[in-house]
């Protein structure tokens, strides 16, 4: 396999999680009786460009189909902080009614509502059926198409390039990455600006965050990868933030590379630490996999101790990144009967591979359970507020990554 940017020879593996079924594909129980897909989760990592990027072998449209069962809207966190990057970024370009706001894998709506409302014009671009009707019933315009520069060049034809353009986690999704960044260059307005969020290589590495492994994710980003990505497409990355969300995440801004704006000292900042930390030494990615066998190990023994024990140990958050933690660990409904989601779409499905059911949260309280395992790590605080009713009656809290700590402490 050659690396899916420079293409240079790919021989040096990252991680490997055996195999799989994808993350987001959520079975029904008439699914339980037929036979489930399984691919490869290989990691790799390019020594030329440093582009961490999985192996290729599923496909994108059997990845993200028309069941799609993720929507951003269910988490309020998530909301909150799409709710402010629109107020911030609206101030800060001083857009306005006569502006352009696309968003690229709009998902259900979550972001485009508030330029909406504010009365700046907006486009979303979404594959997946399901979260595009739900933003067409917010009363945003959805293109339901998969974005590359073929459609770029489109929405530039028909005047429709862009003052803003939003990737809200979608560069991590793409599988060509060079092609969805000359998309960019093509539907992005002279002076115009880009905007991409997607979780930090280095946050993963330095808190062993593998489960956030999963086929959806082609790639998992450096600044100094994205940089070069962006330059060879005749974009300029010219500044960034640091964000709490999904474990750390970089938010990118990029402009044409003839823009007139300066590239701020945060970037070479950033780049500088990502040095530091080895991002460009294979030694870095060599010593990955042993972190991650422990982290699975540490989470496997608990979950035997305490049924043993005779204790009762349910989830919380039927997340892709929980999937990727019990299909590597081997988790089965004997040491974990049931998962409680707040999202309508997977309640009465079933987590793929373990085959553990979702219910909804009310299955918390009818229940009584000794522990409950909060599988999205990354909102835990939010949901240890919804679920403080539980912390009363002494049930307690466990988490796994980066380490296994229950109600805060190491176990």
């Amino acid at each position: 396999m050659k690396c899916r940017h420079c293409a240079s020879p790919l021989t040096h593996t990252f991680l490997d999680l055996g195999f799989a079924p994808p993350s987001n594909a959520y079975l029904t129980a008439a699914d339980l009786v037929k036979p489930e897909k399984y691919y490869p989760l290989k990691i790799k990592v390019c020594d030329q460009c440093w582009l961490v990027q999985t192996e290729d072998y599923a496909q994108a449209d059997e990845l993200f189909s028309a069941e799609y069962a993720y929507f951003s809207s269910t988490s309020t966190g998530w909301l909150a902080h799409a709710a402010s990057y629109a107020e911030e970024i609206t101030d800060q370009l001083k857009l306005t009614k006569d502006s352009l706001v696309i968003e690229v894998a709009s998902n259900d709506g979550y972001l485009l509502k508030n330029f909406v409302t504010a009365g700046i014009p907006c486009l979303g671009i979404e594959p997946t059926a399901s979260t595009a009707a739900a933003a067409e019933d917010l009363g945003i315009p959805v293109l339901r198409d998969f974005f590359g520069e073929h459609l770029g060049k489109q929405l530039a034809a028909t005047g429709k390039q862009a003052d803003l353009i939003v990737g809200n986690n979608v560069y991590a999704h793409v599988p060509d990455i060079n092609d969805f960044t000359r998309g960019l260059k093509a539907a992005l307005k002279p002076g115009g600006t880009i905007t991409l969020e997607f979780p930090h290589l280095m946050r993963l590495i330095e808190h062993t965050q593998f489960d956030t492994v999963y086929h959806e994710h082609f790639s998992y980003l450096s600044l100094y990868t994205v940089q070069r990505i962006f330059k060879v497409a005749g974009l300029r990355v010219w500044n960034i933030e640091e964000l709490p969300t999904h474990g750390g995440s970089v938010r990118i801004y990029g402009c044409h590379a003839s823009d007139a704006r300066e590239t701020t000292d945060a970037v070479a900042n950033l780049l500088a630490t990502e040095a530091q930390r080895g991002l460009q030494a294979v030694a870095t990615y060599q010593s990955f996999q042993a972190k991650a066998d422990r982290v699975k190990d540490d989470l496997l023994a608990f979950l035997i101790e305490q049924k043993r024990a005779g204790k009762t140990v349910v989830a919380y958050g039927a997340a892709a990144k929980g999937n990727t933690l019990l299909n590597y660990a081997g988790v089965k409904p004997d040491l974990l009967p049931l998962v409680c989601d707040a999202a309508a779409a997977k309640q009465g499905k079933f987590m793929p591979g373990s085959h553990i059911p979702i219910l909804s949260p009310t299955a918390l309280r009818e229940q009584r359970s000794d522990y409950v395992v909060i599988l999205p790590w990354n909102i835990a605080t939010e949901v240890r507020k919804q679920l403080a009713y539980l912390a009363a009656e002494g049930v307690q809290f466990v988490t796994a990554v980066p380490e296994l700590l229950v109600n805060n402490s190491e176990h």
